[in-house]
Formats: structure tokens, sequence, C-alpha cells
């Protein structure tokens, strides 16, 4: 599952009460979940959001971590 959409989800929201709290569309909550990446701006607001409600967001939650990946250096 997305993590924007897991998080939708943990919180108990629908697509558009979501859009209402994020200041956008809900047709951009609707891409945020089919993988679009939100603004940072955006993401802010949705931590704002989470806490209100009782819910610790990090941006690492909203974009999710970094895959392990490897320094390279020239030889």
């Amino acid at each position: 599952m997305n993590p924007i959409a897991h998080i939708r989800a943990q919180l108990g929201v629908t697509q558009r009460t979501l859009a209402e709290e994020l200041q956008v569309t809900q047709g951009n909550v609707s891409h945020y979940e089919r993988g679009q990446n939100m603004p940072p701006d955006v993401a802010r607001r949705l931590i704002a959001f989470a806490a209100r409600r009782g819910h610790d967001l990090t941006f690492d939650d909203i974009y999710g971590m970094p895959e392990n990946r490897t320094a390279t250096c020239p030889s």
C-alpha cells in the first residue's frame, strides 16, 4: 500500500477530508496515493494534521526510507 494511502487509512479520513486539511484538491490526494510525489509544504501540513489527531509522522513516513545505497567512488 502506498504510504499516503496507508497514512490516510490510519487517520480514518476520506480523500476529500484529507484534501481539505492539506489545502489541495481530492484529485491531488488521489495522485499522491498513486505515487506522485507530495510537495514538502503539503507534507508539512499532513504531519501537522496527523499530530492534531494524535499520530506522529515524519518525512520518512511520507516519502519512505531511502533504499540502502552504497556510494561509488572513482577508482
